[in-house]
């Protein structure tokens, strides 16, 4: 018997697993997950929870209801992956082998990186939404929220879905208004980048929205530490505040680092067309847990899958592998008042205005808020728990398209 074993049963790993399973001979081949955790968390919905429009109870379902009857679900710990021997070794200390490796292990956040982030102002006055913990304590804070200075702070880049921190700020924005308390709060975005985006065309769109929303930006903020009340950049500047929503550095898993296999941030060298890891045989990274400069995203994910799929069909048969994986992204961008706007792109192509998937018809349309956007966003949710994780076919090319997007010399 062969073994294809899946480190992570997040959103990659768990899609990776409900399709290998079709695909390779159930007499030849086990296919094995390795996750902890009893549940899944529907992670795009953290955005949402402190605002107080989800309940926590909505957003996890028990893991044994994601994953396919065939799959082997080993609930250990992994500690490290020896490449010499294709095996990785659990926290019961037992080995698992494997003739096919996929590291599908994700990313945390590690506020213990920041000086002062986990002071005694830890959850109580600076908060994540990040995790699960984070937003629940998030929204009880702003429950009790009357006003004051209210900054999100994105630490460093990479982090998952980087968009999110701007969604945060949109949505906030229209919170304290329907608090009747806009006028009482200042909020700022902190960021280390130029502007709100990584992306120019896409960036001056949504700095556009943050002046609009009279959302103070601050940018080129090098987070250096954090005391109760201030934010330091490197360069010693300061910006104060009354609430901090932190973004803090993520970095890839632990087992990563100790089995010698990351960067500096324990994410995964990894070729950015095959999603093979480099110089190592018959291993695999899908999603986060890759270093290719690609969103950290559930899209990404979907797309990253098709091309990994393919390759270790490939890899079981003894064929040479694909690389067709072209960075597509594809998000929605929370804009509050019912509104989202959409930007897809990919390594070359960044987001542009236009129409999508069908050119000039859409419906959804690029870099343009609407509330057809909004329910699109909202109707992820079904399709992620209904079609993504359990591994059906999604209607949506995993390469990107320039058909319905507007080319930047056209105007």
């Amino acid at each position: 018997m062969k073994h294809l074993l899946i480190l992570g049963a997040g959103t990659a790993g768990t899609m990776i697993a409900n399709r290998m399973v079709k695909k390779l001979p159930h007499k030849e081949w086990q296919i094995t997950v390795v996750d902890p955790d009893a549940t899944h968390l529907y992670q795009p919905g953290l955005l949402f929870l402190p605002f107080g429009n989800h309940d926590e109870a909505e957003l996890v379902r028990a893991r044994a209801t994601t994953l396919d009857d065939r799959v082997h679900w080993n609930r250990q710990s992994v500690v490290e992956i020896d490449t010499q021997a294709r095996s990785v070794g659990l926290d019961d200390t037992t080995r698992l082998p494997y003739d096919l490796l996929v590291v599908a292990s994700g990313s945390r956040i590690r506020p213990d990186l920041t000086e002062g982030l986990l002071g005694d102002a830890w959850q109580r006055s600076i908060f994540d939404f990040y995790t699960l913990d984070g937003a629940v304590k998030l929204r009880d804070a702003f429950a009790q929220f009357r006003g004051g200075r209210v900054v999100i702070n994105l630490v460093e880049l990479p982090i998952k879905c980087p968009v999110a921190p701007l969604e945060f700020a949109f949505l906030a924005d229209e919170f304290f208004e329907k608090q009747g308390i806009r006028g009482d709060v200042e909020l700022t975005y902190v960021t280390p980048l130029d502007g709100a985006f990584t992306k120019p065309i896409a960036s001056a769109r949504l700095d556009h929205l943050l002046a609009e929303k009279k959302v103070k930006v601050v940018t080129e903020f090098s987070t250096g530490s954090v005391t109760d009340h201030d934010l330091v950049s490197y360069d010693e500047r300061r910006v104060p505040f009354d609430l901090l929503v932190t973004i803090p550095t993520h970095s890839g898993a632990n087992f990563v680092e100790r089995s010698g296999l990351g960067n500096e941030l324990a994410f995964i060298p990894t070729d950015h067309h095959s999603l093979a890891a480099k110089g190592l045989d018959n291993v695999f990274v899908v999603g986060d847990a890759t270093d290719v400069p690609a969103s950290k995203a559930g899209s990404v994910a979907h797309f990253e899958a098709e091309t990994l799929i393919e390759n270790l069909e490939r890899a079981a048969a003894g064929r040479e592998r694909v690389s067709t994986f072209d960075g597509h992204a594809n998000c929605f961008v929370e804009t509050g008042g019912g509104k989202a706007l959409l930007i897809d792109f990919n390594y070359d192509v960044e987001p542009l205005p236009g129409k999508y998937p069908l050119p000039g018809v859409g419906p959804f349309s690029l870099l343009t808020e609407s509330k057809l956007n909004h329910q699109g966003k909202l109707a992820f949710r079904w399709i992620y728990w209904n079609g993504l994780l359990p591994g059906k076919p999604i209607p949506v090319p995993a390469r990107m398209s320039m058909a319905g997007k507007e080319q930047p010399d056209a105007h």
